[in-house]
């Protein structure tokens, strides 16, 4: 994990990459209560026998489930020391290159690409996120995040 001692610090570091998350599993269970929470229970999420048999050979996260890893995965990369607040302020750009199947173990590789200061001890922090899949060639997902930042 990388850690700024101030929000700041961070202003210094534009381009460069802030670090990457340990690996998380991203499990059958978390796939179903992402289903139950969303009322998106398409088969391909939550039939493990009729998956087995489907496209990718076993059931797939969620797109927005992977998507919704964004903050525990890059705050297990980068720290704040000083931070009060950290708000989701919005997305620019996603994909989702590759299927997660359940089991699989995911990782964010977190980039800076834009640091603007804002009023109040302030920042709305632009980042790069690169959601690594074991095992393959593509990431799971792509995005370009949008936060806001208070120290």
């Amino acid at each position: 994990m990388r850690e700024f001692k101030t929000l700041a610090e961070m202003a210094n570091h534009v381009g460069e990459e802030l670090g990457v998350s340990d690996w998380m599993v991203v499990t059958q269970e978390m796939i179903d209560k992402f289903a139950d929470a969303t009322g998106d229970h398409q088969w391909i999420h939550v039939d493990p026998e009729r998956a087995a048999k489907g496209p990718f050979g076993a059931t797939i996260a969620h797109g927005f489930l992977t998507l919704s890893l964004l903050p525990k995965l890059s705050g297990d990369a980068v720290k704040i020391l000083d931070q009060k607040m950290g708000v989701n302020y919005g997305l620019n750009r996603v994909r989702f290159t590759a299927p997660v199947r359940a089991g699989s173990r995911v990782r964010a590789r977190t980039t800076l690409a834009a640091f603007e200061p804002l009023p109040n001890n302030g920042a709305q922090i632009t980042t790069n996120v690169v959601i690594e899949l074991e095992g393959s060639e593509k990431p799971a997902c792509v995005a370009e995040a949008i936060s806001r930042r208070y120290s």
